[in-house]
């Protein structure tokens, strides 16, 4: 559980999206075997079931079963963004956009918070960047659109050894958690929908052409919801990295000893981290913005 949110290197942020773990490419494997598996099944169920007993006729070497079509990919976006309100009309470059957007931030959580929170520097670019990140293995904090909390991570018990998450490590957060609850969801939906074009032209140059982001911000705002709520103390360890020059910071090497809570997702961690008042404050705080974008579930429920 690499404590990412302490000030990091000073290089320049790495925006591309860290590679997805092993167990990924194994589990879609095992989807294709088993579509593969189900649809033979189905195709020789529906040949048993057209005549009984057919007089064997001898096939052309061409004469092979068609093979079931594959399952449409959807195209397009799933929640259009447009649904929402019309893009700004004239809205700057990608790389130029920094101070439109730190305008509008201020103006929907206040001035003094998006100075103290927000880093202003590629803001659009940082949060798409983080919104992949955060379902993904890490999330470095170079990356983030956010200032990283300033006191350093907080444990009790014994040094070298198993520990748990302080009590009061939770207080590092409370005020960008305070924040999130007094921004009304629907003004933030409107605000995003108006900068949206911005927000695509990131995700696309982060690799994605053809990908729709909204779509992904809402992928990753379910993986968030999913993240566990323990009752108890978190167990900890501090990962030993040996060099000749000590590391400065050596809690940003935390790891939970659960095997469970070390698989999550960077952002799952992250949830967990807050301590778990937060993460509910925050996790209603996500509820809210996610009905308001998520306009294909609004459509589909509209429909008679």
């Amino acid at each position: 559980m690499t404590d990412n949110e302490s000030p990091g290197s000073r290089d320049a942020p790495e925006f591309r999206p860290r590679r997805e773990t092993p167990i990924g490419t194994i589990v879609v494997i095992g989807l294709v075997v088993l579509a593969a598996a189900f649809f033979g099944w189905r195709w020789y169920q529906q040949q048993q079931q057209k005549a009984p007993e057919p007089t064997p006729v001898a096939a052309a070497p061409d004469d092979r079963p068609a093979t079931p079509p594959a399952a449409a990919e959807p195209t397009g976006p799933q929640n259009p963004v447009d649904a929402l309100a019309p893009p700004d009309a004239a809205l700057p470059a990608l790389a130029e956009s920094d101070s439109r957007v730190m305008k509008a931030l201020s103006e929907l959580i206040g001035g003094k918070n998006a100075s103290a929170y927000l880093r202003s520097d590629g803001i659009v670019r940082r949060f798409v960047a983080t919104v992949d990140n955060l379902a993904r293995e890490q999330a470095p904090a170079s990356a983030w659109p956010v200032q990283p909390t300033g006191q350093r991570f907080i444990t009790e018990g014994p040094q070298g050894g198993t520990q748990t998450i302080a009590a009061n490590n939770a207080a590092r957060y409370n005020g960008v958690v305070l924040m999130a609850e007094t921004v009304d969801p629907a003004k933030a939906a409107t605000v995003y929908a108006k900068l949206y074009p911005l927000f695509q032209e990131a995700y696309e140059e982060l690799g994605f052409p053809g990908r729709y982001f909204n779509d992904r911000l809402i992928a990753v705002i379910d993986n968030l919801l999913q993240a566990p709520e323990p009752s108890g103390p978190v167990q900890v360890r501090l990962v030993e990295v040996k060099g000749d020059v000590p590391s400065q910071r050596p809690w940003v090497r935390y790891e939970y000893v659960d095997p469970k809570l070390e698989s999550m997702s960077s952002g799952q961690k992250i949830m967990v981290r807050m301590g778990p008042e937060n993460e509910r404050k925050v996790k209603a705080s996500l509820r809210g913005f996610r009905q308001q974008i998520a306009t294909g579930e609004l459509a589909k429920k509209k429909q008679p």
